[in-house]
């Protein structure tokens, strides 16, 4: 079996258009919520957000692009191109046809369906563009991403809601671990922040209306971001061979599924892939130094991580720091697992934990470490990243300081 590392990371997100920005807000605790800016946001009783602001797709793209790309594809393809250049990866030969993309995405192309439904339905027209069902479709980042690098192996969109990305991580991992490909690009993205797709959200009546607070007893709900982030997986011969800078190595990951309610997390569901990821990995409890959770502000998700971390981790649970970034970058729905993977590599590499802001009171079932506030220093050697989907989907990374 191959060593799987980390050779490039790129990333779109309410905290900054790209890696080095994005980590200097996670450093700084800085929140990217904020009032959300599209049409008809005043009809909303939900109306902040993790909006990517003073984003302009022709910066990056010509027309023609642009009549293809829905806004979920132009964040993913800006991440890739910055990951594939930092890892100093062009794909010809046997390397293209071998190397794929896997992707995580939840929603499609929401503000292409926003639009095109206020066309016929609002505005009374009779047709839309010809490429809409290109444009909306969950695959279409992942396809895009295949044909501007000349990747030829396995590429496809993996989808359950908010552990899309981590899914997507998990299947490119264990594809280049089983040498089934020596490059997979990987991750997931998402723009839900359109009038429809807010409005969706809010019937399900676990939005904040002010701001995220997980793990604080005041809590009172999750606050959707947007964005993408985008990884290179690489067999870590195939990397060292020549020469590339490696973030983290990609040790272990597991997946399960609660088998109990479609929205209600589950303990033991969630604890069960929190172990697995430990047992795939070969590591002991005690050997994590840092989680970066699932962590989305609602009172049943929180306590139920809380309670998962305690049952796995036993009295380590009490040492090791756990924080969520979704209180600055909010929760990017199928591409959150990716852009939370950032704050991971930055625990392992750098040694400065994220922290989770706006936690004011402290909530006797979250009692745990969960880095409030400010950043820390400290030295990691191990990180787990957690995924809980609705439909009770859990998958967890575990991840190594190289």
């Amino acid at each position: 079996m191959k060593r799987v590392v980390i050779t490039g990371a790129g990333s779109v997100n309410a905290l900054g258009l790209n890696v080095p920005d994005t980590l200097e807000a996670m450093r700084e605790g800085r929140c990217g919520i904020g009032p959300l800016a599209f049409r008809d946001v005043e009809r909303l009783a939900i109306q902040i957000g993790a909006q990517v602001h003073d984003f302009h797709g022709e910066t990056f793209f010509n027309r023609q692009q642009l009549s293809l790309y829905d806004r979920f594809t132009q964040f993913t393809l800006i991440a890739a191109r910055e990951a594939l250049a930092q890892a100093g990866l062009e794909f010809s030969g046997d390397l293209a046809a071998r190397s794929g993309v896997v992707l995580g995405n939840s929603g499609g192309g929401m503000t292409t369906l926003d639009e095109n439904y206020r066309s016929v339905y609002e505005d009374g027209k009779n047709r839309v563009h010809p490429f809409v069902v290109p444009k909306l479709m969950n695959n279409a980042a992942a396809s895009h991403v295949s044909m501007e690098f000349n990747l030829k192996g396995p590429s496809f969109t993996v989808s359950t809601a908010c552990a899309s990305s981590n899914h997507a991580m998990s299947q490119a991992f264990q594809m280049v671990h089983g040498g089934l490909a020596p490059v997979m690009i990987t991750g997931g993205s998402e723009s839900m922040l359109c009038f429809g797709g807010v409005k969706a959200w809010e019937g399900l009546r676990v939005m904040s209306k002010d701001a995220c607070r997980p793990f604080s007893a005041n809590r009172n709900g999750m606050v959707q971001g947007e964005g993408a982030g985008v990884f290179v997986f690489e067999d870590f011969d195939h990397a060292r061979a020549r020469g590339a800078d490696i973030l983290a190595e990609v040790v272990g990951f597991a997946m399960t599924s609660d088998a109990s309610d479609i929205v209600m997390p589950s303990k033991n569901g969630a604890a069960r892939a929190i172990a697995g990821a430990l047992s795939d990995a070969k590591l002991n409890p005690e050997d994590v130094g840092y989680i970066n959770a699932h962590g989305t502000g609602t009172a049943a998700n929180d306590k139920t991580e809380c309670a998962a971390v305690a049952d796995v981790f036993g009295a380590h649970a009490d040492t090791l720091m756990m924080s969520s970034t979704k209180s600055m970058h909010g929760h990017c729905i199928g591409g959150t697992g990716a852009i939370e993977l950032l704050a991971c590599i930055m625990a392992l590499r750098d040694g400065v934990i994220a922290p989770t802001i706006g936690y004011e009171d402290p909530d006797p079932e979250c009692a745990l470490d969960v880095v409030p506030n400010v950043a820390r220093e400290a030295s990691v050697d191990v990180a787990l990243s957690n995924a809980f989907a609705f439909g009770g989907l859990n998958a967890v990374l575990a991840l190594r300081r190289i």
